[in-house]
């Protein structure tokens, strides 16, 4: 790496240590029964407390969002901690640093290899343009203008943000903290998620392998499931030895296709492995690190794993308590805010572990009979009532873009009736997943899944342990998420693809879950069984469908990032200095000059396309973005329609008073015209602006940007 980009990496490594460090008593007083006190997550527990606080103080008006107050934030929860923690709980800090040195420091450098490798990776295609970089990208800059929260839709002025934006709110705090530019910040959070989702694996999985003592059997098997977590692919790359089929229509069972071994690989494109079943989305995370767009499902893996890891806290203590059960509606509060749908997932895996807590019985196993169920319906009010408090600063300002829940082949007669409450009975709505593509999705989990079974059926000496249990319980919940598409999706803006968001976010932490749980799977089998032909057998399958899945990165990374073959740094801007250089030098110019969030004028486009790219790139609210995502976001095209016809009559009008009346209407204080507004709208009328404004910036590349007079 260039010496100012490792600058960078350092710097931000440096600043995620010491708010990980302000966060260590309580990490250490949470997880006192893992064997690395769960030191990992120190890092994302400080990351969401200090951004959640910097939120709140934010959102009520008190301490307006800027660098100072993160700095506020990190030192009352400092304080705190160390007070709370380290004072009144006795904890001594320094001892049990000294005493799990080794551990932190393993973990410590596993994260900071995988920040630096991926940092790496993406300094060779660091652009932060196109699929949906744009809106994230957007996101995060007008986060950064804001002065309070909410923050302001920078597509959709005058109105906030009506998205899940937490993460992206991190990302700002982050960004605050170092103060490293956003075109910076984006990638190196980037890694910083690609990092988190390596070493927090591996925490839980070590810890869930043997809570105990540190052991080699416990290091591998931290070791495979973070592996198959952060790189596992699926076993579509099968297709990767056969003719390469048609992208975008019906894929055809490989076994049908021409066997062609020595022209390896046939064509294969990655991005196939997540659109293999026709009209949905079945994403994973090497997918979404590839492709890097800064996303709520991204952003919110940490938040899931610190989650999952708290969840298994809880089960193997010896006494759960009122504060515990608020923590976790807190992070579950968290999680909805960032990716909205895994607060919801995550709630049932709640319910499941408080459920679990509630009926076993140390020595005996399972025990249905003598529950306390005054007790279990508390720990489900406590968990649904904290999630709805510690969620509303950010539902006051957000309207959920659903419209029901759809039946997927709904009977004839029900869709005559076409709802009942909630539920929406659609004609014509019957996409099912054929079960072989389904095998080449998620075969390779459940072939770990069935074994284990298979194990602990015919094992009749193995005595379940906690970590049994759990690994059962996330198998089963994620054996739901993806059973649950092929019968009912939720229903939002799009026509054909109306089950792929369902499918897309609930499989997505099917993917997560199954990870970890393989991770401790293969491991536990290759050290548990002891019959020769059993254990030769296991270990050649694994060994072959290992090989399959983890050749999925060797495809994507070797793709998108062109082979890795041209270094171009961090700098996730320097891309439009070529392909929109009038452009380039506007959007420098406007983030060094103009303070605030005054509305600017640009053209208006479809989503996935260059325009709005000046909002995007600065945080400066426009008239209308990307068409499509408003659309999404506010619930009806009706709403968002009239205003691409008021952005062109702006452009083009030449009737003063009906300029006037639309730039009142908007409060636009700056123009930009640049070449994509000439492209776009041919009749376009300059003498308007000059009449109305005047000039503030032009470059001889094409771009100009008029002060509307006041």
């Amino acid at each position: 790496m260039s010496i100012t980009d490792t600058i960078s990496v350092l710097k931000w490594f440096i600043a995620l240590l010491v708010i990980g460090s302000a966060f260590l008593p309580a990490t250490f007083s949470l997880f006192s029964n893992f064997k690395d006190k769960g030191y990992i997550f120190s890092k994302i527990a400080g990351m969401i407390l200090v951004s959640y606080l910097t939120f709140l103080l934010g959102t009520i008006r008190l301490i307006p969002f800027s660098a100072f107050s993160v700095y506020f934030s990190l030192i009352v929860f400092a304080a705190v901690n160390f007070y709370v923690f380290a004072y009144r709980k006795k904890i001594n800090i320094i001892k049990e640093i000294k005493s799990h040195a080794k551990i932190f420091a393993l973990e410590e450098l596993i994260f900071l290899i995988m920040l630096f490798y991926w940092a790496y990776v993406r300094a060779h295609f660091p652009d932060i343009h196109g699929l949906e970089k744009f809106m994230d990208f957007g996101f995060l800059n007008t986060i950064l203008r804001s002065t309070y929260f909410p923050p302001r839709d920078m597509w959709y002025t005058p109105y906030s943000i009506n998205y899940y934006y937490f993460g992206h709110l991190v990302t700002a705090v982050l960004t605050k903290f170092t103060f490293i530019p956003s075109f910076i910040s984006f990638n190196l959070m980037l890694a910083t998620l690609f990092a988190l989702t390596f070493s927090a694996a591996f925490s839980i999985i070590t810890n869930v392998f043997d809570n105990v003592k540190f052991s080699f059997k416990s290091l591998f098997s931290g070791l495979a499931g973070a592996v198959l977590l952060v790189f596992g692919g699926n076993l579509t790359t099968i297709y990767a030895f056969f003719q390469a089929y048609e992208p975008q229509t019906n894929p055809v069972p490989f076994w049908q296709l021409p066997f062609l071994p020595f022209s390896f690989p046939n064509g294969y494109w990655y991005p196939n492995a997540t659109r293999f079943i026709p009209f949905t989305i079945h994403e994973f995370p090497i997918y979404s690190f590839v492709v890097s767009d800064l996303h709520g499902h991204v952003l919110d893996i940490p938040f899931v794993l610190l989650t999952i890891a708290v969840f298994f806290s809880l089960i193997i203590t010896k006494k759960v308590k009122l504060v515990h059960l608020l923590f976790v509606s807190f992070l579950l509060a968290v999680m909805y805010m960032t990716n909205a749908w895994d607060g919801l997932i995550y709630m049932l895996l709640g319910f499941a572990v408080w459920t679990f807590i509630n009926v076993y019985k140390e020595n005996e196993g399972i025990e249905l009979s003598g529950i306390d169920y005054s007790r279990l319906f508390k720990g489900f009010l406590i968990l649904i009532a904290g999630f709805f408090v510690f969620s509303l600063p950010f539902n006051l300002d957000f309207k959920p873009f659903v419209s029901g829940i759809g039946v997927i082949c709904a009977p004839g007669f029900l869709t005559q009736i076409g709802h009942i409450g909630p539920f929406l009975f659609e004609p014509n709505h019957c996409q099912r997943s054929p079960l072989w593509q389904l095998a080449l999705l998620y075969g390779f989990f459940y072939f770990f899944v069935v074994s284990f079974l298979l194990f602990l059926k015919f094992k009749r000496s193995y005595k379940f342990t906690k970590s049994d249990y759990f690994i059962l319980i996330i198998i089963t919940l994620s054996t739901i998420l993806i059973i649950v598409p092929e019968f009912i999706y939720v229903k939002d803006i799009y026509p054909t693809y109306y089950r792929a968001n369902t499918m897309f976010k609930l499989v997505y932490e099917a993917f997560i879950m199954l990870s970890i749980s393989c991770g401790y799977i293969l491991i536990k089998l290759l050290t548990q069984i002891k019959n020769r032909k059993g254990l030769s057998l296991f270990f050649v399958s694994s060994a072959i469908l290992l090989t399959f899945v983890l050749m999925y990165p060797f495809f994507a990374i070797n793709s998108y990032y062109r082979n890795l073959t041209t270094y171009e740094g961090l700098d996730g801007l320097k891309y439009m200095d070529q392909t929109y250089p009038e452009d380039y030098q506007l959007i420098n110019w406007i983030n060094k000059n103009i303070k605030g969030q005054p509305v600017i004028l640009e053209a208006n486009g479809d989503s996935y396309t260059d325009y709005a790219r000046i909002s995007a790139n600065t945080g400066l609210p426009t008239v209308l973005g990307w068409t499509v995502h408003e659309w999404l976001w506010r619930g009806t095209y009706a709403i968002v329609a009239p205003r691409i016809d008021e952005v062109n009559t702006l452009y083009t009008t030449t009737n003063l008073s009906v300029a006037k009346q639309l730039i009142k209407k908007y409060n636009i204080q700056y123009v930009v015209v640049s070449n994509l507004e000439r492209q776009k709208y041919p009749n376009l009328n300059e003498n308007t602006f000059r009449t109305l404004g005047k000039v503030v910036y032009s470059n001889p590349q094409g771009a100009t940007l008029y002060k509307i007079n006041n």
